[in-house]
């Protein structure tokens, strides 16, 4: 039998975010509804034709959103709180209105909440439960999406959110506890399953990520009630209970006892799924979709470590039984190494985003069909790219270490104490009780914008950049003296992004030219990669910080991005987690 692959989901901006040009696009009239939806499309056809070009078997589909898949998830179970009821005859109206607010002639209402997507820098709508529940199935989007790839000639298996995960995210109006509120929600998730299975769909993902996180009895007990109503209309349709972001401890028992066809296990951050499996088996009757292809990070798999780890789990389930899938959705890694040019032989060989992902898991499966895999060329090509990578010169900084090495206590203690450090302040600035000031940044306008772009394309020098910029923080300064603020603040009109800019005057960063990662929305953030040790060479804030002093007789604070936050918005060097 041969091995299957699958992908939890795929990114949805597109190669060159074309998804952000639409939909902006739209939102600035200068697209039409009709345009939004047929390159949305095509889209969509593009990604479904590179996985199955890829040789994945189980593809998904409704991974594709205009702008957050909870916020489509709250929008198909008619979970929409009244206030944008007003807007109810126009549902793409509508659902923009909850991602983002509106102020028009039809009402004025602001947005729905937005939160981070578990330990990722991807931020999701925080659906609203009032009180007076409307359940029902308010839409056709899976179902549409679904049928749009058959007609592509390609069968998915298309994703929702599952109730408990979508409960346990949102925010409750209604009085009812989550375990309650369960229970409101089975006969709409019901019909959706119903009429998948009326649709002859061979696969159903259903994701749910939050049994990752601390489970009390009353909240597994209602997961496995729910399902056991759910998983009995699912008729010939096979479903697949996708988890993510860590291993699923608490309710491992009750998962595999229920009739769930197969069960998507994170094998990277979830390592203890593997020791679950280890102590209480593999049922025999299902599939396991084993999360083996890191979804979040942007380094090449170590095949030999993967191979290991695979042939470890092959102790405790049957091969036949495992589908090679990625650890989470691809969402969170840009879309392909292919368009990094500019870091050429250097650095990109080592890079796997979501299209090279989906190559490694065709090599996984190959290597694992392959009695002899160490000596196959795919497993010594890796395995040399590993080791370039482990032994690369620019990853070692000799006096960083050293540095590091001669650090004691005493290097960790702050002199003097806060008692003369505030005293000292409070006399040398001077300030009222109660001083007024800003939180740093000033809008990077669009002069601003073109400004950084003509610098980046060669087309004004660094004198004349520089120039410009003081120029703008000049008018900055005026502004808050004349506002009456007491202590004033540059504008930081020469950064782009705060982490990014910071990583551009530090060594051991490397940049990509289309990593884009969807953060919310429409919005893509590059995030810098640290590629070896960090070593600050030169004064990051200190000559903006000292122009703007120049310019008035109030105190200006600077801004520094700190290390914790660079940290968390970077990629970690492959060797090494976030701490």
């Amino acid at each position: 039998m041969s091995t299957k692959l699958a992908a939890v989901s795929f990114p949805r901006l597109g190669a060159h975010r074309e998804l952000k040009n639409l939909v902006e696009g739209y939102w600035l009239g200068r697209v039409s509804k009709e345009t939004l939806m047929t390159g949305s499309r095509q889209l969509r056809e593009t990604q479904w034709s590179m996985q199955r070009e890829a040789g994945i078997d189980y593809i998904s589909s409704n991974d594709f959103s205009f702008y957050d898949h909870m916020l489509d998830m709250a929008c198909l179970l008619n979970v929409i709180p009244s206030r944008y009821r007003f807007l109810a005859e126009d549902e793409l109206e509508c659902y923009f209105a909850m991602a983002r607010g509106v102020q028009n002639r039809k009402g004025d209402v602001t947005a729905l909440d937005m939160k981070k997507w578990f330990n990722t820098n991807y931020h999701y709508i925080v659906p609203e439960i009032e009180s007076d529940l409307d359940l029902n199935l308010n839409g056709i989007k899976p179902f549409a999406e679904y049928r749009e790839a058959q007609a592509c000639g390609i069968n998915t298996k298309p994703v929702i959110i599952g109730p408990y995960t979508f409960l346990k995210l949102s925010k409750h109006k209604s009085r009812l506890s989550l375990v309650r509120l369960l229970e409101h929600f089975i006969p709409v998730y019901q019909e959706i399953i119903s009429r998948f299975a009326a649709l002859g769909l061979p696969t159903l993902q259903i994701d749910e990520p939050a049994i990752v996180m601390a489970m009390n009895p009353g909240e597994q007990s209602a997961f496995y009630h729910t399902y056991k109503k759910l998983l009995a209309v699912r008729g010939d349709t096979q479903i697949l209970l996708q988890t993510y972001f860590g291993d699923i401890r608490d309710i491992y028992a009750k998962v595999m006892s229920l009739d769930f066809d197969a069960v998507g296990l994170d094998l990277v951050e979830g390592g203890k799924n593997l020791e679950l499996i280890e102590s209480y088996g593999f049922p025999s009757d299902k599939q396991l979709f084993a999360g083996l292809v890191n979804g979040k990070n942007i380094w090449i798999n170590n095949y030999a470590r993967t191979m290991d780890k695979i042939k470890h789990l092959l102790k405790y389930v049957n091969s036949e039984q495992v589908v090679l899938n990625t650890s989470c959705s691809l969402l969170h890694v840009p879309y392909s190494a292919e368009y990094e040019v500019k870091l050429g032989a250097e650095y990109r060989p080592y890079l796997s985003f979501a299209r090279e992902k989906l190559n490694e898991l065709g090599d996984l499966k190959e290597l694992l069909e392959d009695s002899d895999y160490p000596h196959n060329d795919r497993f010594i090509a890796n395995q040399a790219l590993v080791n370039k990578l482990s032994n690369h010169p620019a990853k070692h900084r000799p006096e960083v270490r050293a540095r590091l090495k001669s650090l004691t206590g005493a290097d960790y203690v702050r002199h003097p104490c806060y008692k003369e450090r505030i005293e000292a302040q409070k006399k040398g600035l001077g300030l009222p009780k109660l001083p007024t000031t800003t939180i740093g940044s000033f809008p990077q306008t669009a002069e601003v914008r073109q400004l950084r772009q003509q610098f980046r394309k060669g087309l004004i020098d660094e004198d004349e950049y520089k120039r410009q910029i003081k120029e703008h923080i000049g008018q900055v300064i005026l502004l808050q003296e004349d506002l009456g603020f007491d202590v004033l603040v540059h504008g930081e009109y020469e950064r782009n992004d705060r982490v990014e800019y910071f990583g551009e005057n530090l060594e051991g960063f490397i940049f990509t030219e289309n990593g884009w990662v969807q953060s919310y929305g429409t919005r893509g953030v590059k995030p810098p990669i640290i590629f070896g040790d960090v070593k600050r060479s030169r004064s990051i804030t200190v000559e903006w910080i000292a122009y703007a002093q120049s310019l008035t007789d109030r105190p200006v604070k600077g801004m520094l991005t700190g290390p914790i936050t660079i940290l968390h918005w970077s990629y970690p060097r492959e060797d090494l987690d976030q701490s």
